[in-house]
């Protein structure tokens, strides 16, 4: 989770991707829910490999490993040289059976990780595979190559970012030997040479095939993610319990995540609405949006929305992309 964002700003400026909420958790948190419901054994240390986002920053991102009873670590990636340079900089922690995950990618899987399986690419089938990195399988539906956005049609199981190794030591070997012998594509160490590397020498992966892959690169597709999760979270939670909302003459449209001590008055909430703590909705129409903390939202119809944190907002236009400390008046 190096990376600086640059699709998702202005939100990025000020918070880094990982952390941004969606639903009302941030989006790495959501990631490691994932990670654990297909593994179905503990997880003893989270690893997040970060530039320098300040000491608060890391102090969220060990928190989340505490969470789920893990320990957590930083490592920085100085430069970024890729996605197998970036997994190496927590090489200390590659032994054992290891996750490698990709912190803008959120999944949702039916599948296990088995106690026999060298490995998994977990993949999802996708109409225009020219556009992202597939697997190419044999007939018993192991995975025999790694291509890049291919322009001549091989398959259409996109890898999307989350990868399962029994052995972590094979792979930091890998790894290594790409950055020994500068195996290097566009500048940068890739992660799918050494997945070819370990194929070659007989390692056995196989693709664990997730049913929704949500993204949050940019604006719309994290508003759109926010909407997923929320459904998600609502389907187990049909009745979520909501904290300090002082709500008057308003309507709440379910799936929505309401934050504490936020007020409400003369409005229409929702559905797909993710509101943070301490927020003053009045007079209102707000759906499908994702609004920060500190948020105050006057006279206002908004939707496919994101809104940063210690916004105030009166009569300006009804689609918008707003980061912290911003003001709009009529």
């Amino acid at each position: 989770m190096a990376g600086r964002g640059s699709r998702l700003r202005p939100h990025t400026l000020t918070v880094p991707k990982p952390l941004i909420p969606v639903g009302g958790k941030p989006i790495v948190h959501r990631l490691v829910e994932d990670i654990v419901a297909v593994c179905g054994s503990e997880i003893e240390e989270i690893a997040f490999v970060v530039g320098h986002f300040g000491e608060e920053v890391e102090r969220e991102l060990i928190a989340v490993a505490e969470k789920f009873g893990a320990r957590g670590s930083i490592h920085y990636q100085e430069t970024p040289l890729g996605t197998g340079h970036a997994v190496l900089c927590a090489k200390n922690l590659l032994k054992g059976p290891v996750v490698v995950a990709f912190a803008d990618t959120l999944f949702h899987a039916d599948f296990k990780i088995g106690p026999d399986d060298d490995g998994i690419l977990w993949v999802k089938q996708i109409e225009n595979p020219s556009e992202f990195g597939v697997v190419k399988l044999n007939p018993q539906g192991e995975i025999i190559d790694y291509i890049e956005k291919p322009q001549v049609f091989v398959s259409d199981l996109a890898m999307i970012g989350v990868y399962y190794f029994k052995e972590g030591e094979k792979l930091l070997h890998e790894l290594e030997y790409l950055v020994s012998n500068h195996v290097i594509k566009s500048g940068e160490y890739q992660l799918p040479d050494a997945l070819r590397r370990l194929t070659e020498k007989g390692c056995l992966f196989r693709p664990g095939a997730v049913n929704e892959w949500l993204d949050c690169g940019n604006k719309n597709v994290t508003v759109h993610t926010n909407s997923r999760v929320l459904d998600y979270d609502f389907q187990k939670n049909p009745t979520p319990v909501r904290k300090n909302v002082k709500s008057s003459q308003s309507i709440i449209i379910e799936p929505c995540f309401i934050g504490e001590n936020v007020i409400i008055e003369n409005s229409i909430v929702g559905p797909h609405v993710s509101i943070g703590n301490n927020s003053c909705i009045v007079d209102s129409r707000i759906s499908d949006s994702i609004l920060q903390n500190d948020c105050t939202i006057n006279n206002m119809n908004i939707t496919n929305s994101m809104i940063g944190s210690h916004v105030v907002l009166k009569n300006p236009p009804s689609v918008l992309s707003i980061g912290d400390f911003s003001t709009v008046n009529e």
